[in-house]
C-alpha cells in the first residue's frame, strides 16, 4: 500500500513538473485531488481505520495531499510567469507615434467654474479652504446654529452614517461647505477671508437637483464689517464672472440660522431674443429678478462656536451652487447631464486643458 502510494505520488509530481498548459495541470489536479481522485480516495480510507492506524497513517496521507497541492500551485505560478514574460517580449509600445490631430480630453465645466471662482476671488484677497466631505453633525449643523429640530437634520434630507466619532457626534455626508468656515476660523482665527468650494450631498434628484452637487461658500471675518461690504463683494464677483458691467443686485430679507441679518440675493435679467440673459435692472420694463444665492452677516453664536469674540469680530458669509453658476453662464438646462459621463456632452461644453481662466485673458474663454 505504501509503495503504491509512493509510486503514484512520484508519478503525479513528475506529471505536474512536465505539464505545459493550464488545462493539462487542471486535469492532473482532478485526477489526484478531485472528488474521485486517488488522493481523495486515500483520505476516505481514514474513516475505516482504527484510532491507532489513523494516528500513524493520517499524517502520511495529509502530507501526500499537501505535496500534490503545493506542486500544482507552484507549477501554476510558473506557467503564469512564463506566459507574462512571453507577452511582454512580443508586445511593444511605440512612443514615437504622433499626437492625434484632434486633441482628446477636456476640462469639465464644474472644474472650469471652480478655476474661474478661484481666479476672481484670489484677486480680491481670498484664499481657498477645503474640508472633509465626511463630516460630523457638530460642524455641519450645531456649530452653525442649527437646532436639533431643524428640518435639514432630517433623515430624508441628509445622508447619515451609522457610526459616531470619538466625541459621540453622528457622522454624515456634508450637506453644505459651511463646516469649512468653522474649521477655518478655529484653525486660523481672525481676520480671515476665504472661499470654500467642494462637493456636497443631499437627498434630492430632478432636473435642477442631484444627490451630489457642488457649492462654494465665502466668508469674511474682520473688524467693522457690514452689509455694504457683502454687496460690493458679490457685485464685483458677479461682474467679473459673467464678464458684464451691468450686473445689478437686489437684497431681500430672509432667514438662515447661521446669519443675522440674512438676505437673499437676486440678480437682474433681461429678455434677449426670447432668452433670459443676466444683466440690467430687474425693475425695468422687460426685465426681471432671478434668485441666485443666500447670504448675510455671520450670526454671533456661530462666531462664538468658532472660538472668536463676536464683540470684536464681525463678518459676512454667502453660498451658492457651482453647478447653477455653470448652467447660467454656459446655457445648460439640465443639471443631471453634469454627472452622466457622456463624452458628446463634454465635447460640446468641455474646456481645453490648457485654456486656463485669467482676469487678463477672460475667465470664461472657452476652447
Amino acid at each position: 500500500m505504501a509503495d503504491d502510494t509512493d509510486t503514484r505520488l512520484s508519478d503525479t509530481l513528475g506529471a505536474i513538473a512536465a505539464s505545459e498548459t493550464g488545462d493539462a495541470l487542471e486535469a492532473i489536479r482532478i485526477e489526484a485531488l478531485g472528488k474521485k481522485g486517488w488522493v481523495s480516495a486515500l483520505m476516505k480510507t481514514l474513516g475505516g481505520m482504527t484510532p491507532e492506524q489513523r494516528q500513524s497513517e493520517g499524517p502520511k496521507i495529509q502530507g501526500t495531499r499537501a505535496q500534490v497541492a503545493d506542486a500544482i500551485a507552484a507549477r501554476k505560478a510558473a506557467l503564469a510567469d512564463a506566459a507574462l514574460d512571453a507577452r511582454l517580449a512580443s508586445e511593444t509600445l511605440d512612443l514615437t507615434l504622433p499626437a492625434p490631430h484632434t486633441p482628446k480630453g477636456s476640462v469639465h465645466p464644474v472644474s472650469q467654474v471652480m478655476d474661474e471662482l478661484a481666479e476672481i476671488f484670489a484677486d480680491m484677497g481670498f484664499s481657498v479652504a477645503t474640508g472633509p466631505e465626511i463630516e460630523d453633525d457638530w460642524h455641519n449643523f450645531t456649530a452653525l446654529n442649527m437646532a436639533e429640530t431643524h428640518p435639514a437634520r432630517a433623515m430624508h434630507d441628509t445622508f447619515y452614517f451609522p457610526d459616531r466619532n470619538a466625541d459621540g457626534n453622528r457622522m454624515l455626508l456634508r450637506t453644505h461647505t459651511s463646516p469649512v468656515q468653522i474649521r477655518a476660523m478655529k484653525a486660523q482665527g481672525a481676520p480671515i477671508r476665504i472661499i470654500a468650494p467642494g462637493r456636497v450631498y443631499r437627498s434630492d434628484s430632478d432636473a435642477t437637483h442631484t444627490p451630489m452637487f457642488h457649492q462654494v461658500e465665502g466668508l469674511v471675518i474682520d473688524r467693522d464689517i457690514h452689509l455694504g461690504h457683502l454687496k460690493w463683494t458679490l457685485e464685483t464677483f458677479l461682474k467679473a464672472f459673467f464678464e458684464r458691467d451691468d450686473i445689478v443686485l437686489r437684497l431681500r430679507p430672509s432667514y438662515f440660522p447661521f446669519t443675522e441679518p440674512s438676505v437673499e440675493v437676486d440678480v437682474g435679467w433681461q429678455d434677449v431674443g426670447g432668452k433670459r440673459v443676466l444683466g440690467g435692472d430687474g425693475a425695468a420694463p422687460g426685465h426681471g429678478w432671478m434668485e441666485l444665492l443666500g447670504s448675510g452677516m455671520v450670526n454671533r453664536r456661530v462666531i462664538e462656536m468658532a472660538g472668536l469674540d463676536p464683540d470684536e469680530w464681525q463678518g459676512f458669509a454667502w453660498g451658492l451652487g457651482v453647478d447653477r453658476l455653470a448652467m447660467l453662464k454656459y446655457g445648460m438646462d439640465d443639471l443631471r447631464a453634469f454627472f452622466d459621463g457622456d463624452g458628446r456632452w463634454l465635447d460640446h461644453y468641455g474646456f481645453g486643458a490648457f485654456d486656463q481662466p485669467t482676469l487678463s485673458g477672460g475667465v470664461g474663454a472657452a476652447s
